[in-house]
């Protein structure tokens, strides 16, 4: 059988081999007779961004959301450069994807787009992949899939513009992933942990990102030992409706659960690195013994080296320590039997206090929270509104929760946003942005969400400022005028880019835009304004 093929459609058929169908990207000179054989040949889905680095973005959040690997593509030279803050926040966040970059033609190096893409990508702690030749392509795109699968991270593919209308026999290549977890330690190793843990009288369980599917085992566990529940950020929403699940783990606590973590007196931690803002620099780990439980060994001892560690999948060790625990006939704590959720959880109140013509920020979230979607996806972009919105706004679990903060990067928020409504198209997506981020960001890709229809609601904290300089100007008795901006209405702006919105400087006036919200479109814009001096620090 003849299975030649040019190896643009080779790439392509590579794609629907892996069941990938959904595809990001912008077109260029080395990769659109690929997406067009991709959509046209083989029946995918290509969603066109503004620009490249948006498009990394989409397919991280897209990632996410799915759990599948999420695909982009961009050409080469400019194109790849305009991904580097992207692929950055995508593999510090380690998101399983494939991007497909072409590269300028291999015979030509004084070419005016030629770059040492190698080098760039190497930057940013994605995975590089060359295509190596015509009739490697099946291969190589296999390659990539099965290593952006073990390794968690973006992979690279470089595709040299000149390979293209090569023909070369295809042939089908899907690489088997070995990735399921081996066996939990024994020994020693193990023996420290349970003993650790059978002897404390305040026991917590900590869920990061890395324990997400290990969710039900966490909680017998938890149950066994009557020990409260805590999430890191990347696992908000793990454990909503369990009786003594305490939100947030860190800087990010309520004051009283924050008083509960620094009473407890051992610290059960699944599938999270111990962040410093998890464990606030380390204050909430002092006097108390950590017992560090993930797969991958460079995630333990990282920021702040545990009392005892498993190298282990996070279900396998609590299935295992709760064996031990029943085997020895082990009592349980009784930590949680006086517990207070409902204070512990609790953040504080807003004033409802505001100057003429803003809107109280605390407050505003707090009629979000009741009004908005119950079904909905919420992502985050970077910014000094961001803390009280994670401690505020609740999802229904971790793939309903997008952060862009993997990188401390503003401008991320709107094009993840899109990822993730391409992903769970039937769901309302909801998005916070500051205003400097929507601005760096978010108009880029506002008509994008419109052009796709998405049921996408963008909530914008406009305090006319970069807040988190702005404060900082003030803390030093400065003028913090240079961080203030007259800004455009960003309503009129949503409007104008095919979309709808409202501007909102009073509790009437939210009324009014969450009354409108009901009969939305599309694309749906909220511009609270607010004053820069009256929105809260940032919990970190």
């Amino acid at each position: 059988m003849n299975n030649a093929a040019h190896v643009y459609q080779s790439i392509a058929r590579a794609l629907k081999d892996h069941e990938a169908m959904t595809m990001f990207g912008l077109m260029g000179d080395a990769n659109l007779f690929m997406v067009a054989s991709f959509v046209q040949e083989f029946g995918g889905q290509f969603i066109p961004a503004a620009h490249e680095g948006s498009s990394i973005l989409m397919a991280s959040a897209y990632a996410h959301v799915s759990g599948k690997v999420g695909v982009a593509t961009v050409t080469h030279g400019p194109a790849l450069a305009n991904c580097v803050t992207a692929l950055t926040e995508a593999a510090r966040g380690r998101m399983p994807m494939v991007i497909l970059a072409g590269d300028t033609p291999a015979d030509n190096p004084r070419h005016l787009q030629s770059i040492d893409q190698r080098e760039v990508v190497k930057v940013t702690g994605a995975g590089f992949e060359q295509l190596r030749a015509p009739a490697t392509a099946g291969e190589d795109v296999a390659r990539a899939f099965y290593r952006a699968q073990t390794e968690r991270r973006p992979i690279v593919l470089n595709m040299p513009a000149d390979f293209m209308w090569q023909e070369a026999q295809y042939a089908c290549r899907v690489l088997d992933v070995f990735n399921k977890p081996g066996g939990v330690a024994e020994g020693d190793v193990l023996d420290n942990a349970i003993g650790m843990i059978a002897s404390a009288r305040r026991p917590l369980i900590l869920a990061g990102g890395g324990a997400v599917a290990a969710r039900d085992a966490l909680v017998r566990l938890a149950d066994r030992l009557e020990a409260p529940l805590a999430t890191t950020l990347q696992a908000k929403g793990l454990f909503k409706d369990h009786p003594f699940n305490i939100d947030i783990f860190g800087t990010l606590s309520t004051p009283a659960a924050y008083d509960l973590i620094a009473q407890s007196d051992c610290i059960i931690c699944f599938g999270t690195a111990l962040h410093d803002f998890t464990t606030d620099r380390g204050k909430l780990m002092t006097d108390k013994r950590v017992v560090q439980i993930d797969t991958d060994p460079t995630a333990i001892g990282g920021g702040l080296h545990p009392d005892a560690a498993l190298v282990a999948d996070a279900g396998a060790a609590a299935e295992t320590i709760l064996f031990w625990l029943d085997e020895a006939e082990v009592p349980s704590s009784g930590f949680t039997r006086d517990l207070d959720i409902a204070t512990l959880t609790a953040h504080a109140p807003g004033s409802g206090k505001a100057a003429e013509g803003v809107i109280n920020y605390v407050q505003a979230l707090e009629r979000l929270e009741v009004a908005l979607p119950d079904d909905r996806i919420l992502v985050t972009d970077g910014g000094r509104f961001m803390t009280e919105v994670w401690c505020r706004l609740s999802v229904d679990g971790p793939r309903s929760f997008v952060s862009t903060v993997n990188f401390g990067a503003i401008g991320l928020g709107l094009q993840e946003a899109i990822g993730a409504g391409v992903a769970a198209p039937e769901r309302p997506v909801v998005l916070f942005s500051g205003d400097g981020g929507f601005m760096m960001g978010g108009i880029n890709e506002f008509n994008t969400a419109v052009r796709l229809g998405l049921d996408l609601i963008v909530i914008i904290a406009n305090d006319s400022a970069y807040g988190a300089e702005h404060i900082q100007f003030l803390d030093r008795k400065m003028d913090p005028t240079l961080a203030e901006f007259e800004w455009p209405s960003f309503a009129v702006i949503a409007k104008s880019l095919g979309g709808d919105g409202l501007e909102v400087r009073s509790n009437a006036e939210l009324e009014t835009a969450l009354e409108a919200l009901q009969d939305r479109k599309g694309p749906y814009l909220i511009e609270l304004r607010l004053d820069p001096a009256d929105v809260p620090r940032m919990r970190i």
